[in-house]
């Protein structure tokens, strides 16, 4: 197995794991941080779509599944820590 699918599935997984706890303690440098997890899981993604070129349309489902996940989590993180700052 290739050393950057590797790490590719290791910050996938850590973001998936770090989006649900940011939901349910939200702050705003852990959304930073999930922001620079989801980036270089995104390098790392089309680094690995252009050495392996095969299998596209897996590749490219997965990743809308894990940008749906993601995108929900930042969104309902964000809008529970305005909630939470605003009182």
């Amino acid at each position: 197995m290739d050393a950057l699918l590797i790490f590719h599935i290791f910050i996938a997984c850590l973001s998936v794991l770090f989006t649900f706890f940011l939901f349910i303690k939200p702050s705003l440098n852990k959304i930073y941080i999930n922001y620079v997890l989801i980036g270089i899981t995104f390098i790392t993604g089309t680094m690995l779509i252009f050495k392996y070129s095969s299998h596209l349309a897996e590749i490219c489902f997965t990743g809308i599944v894990y940008l749906c996940y993601v995108t929900v989590g930042l969104v309902a993180s964000h809008h529970k820590l305005a909630q939470s700052s605003g009182k």
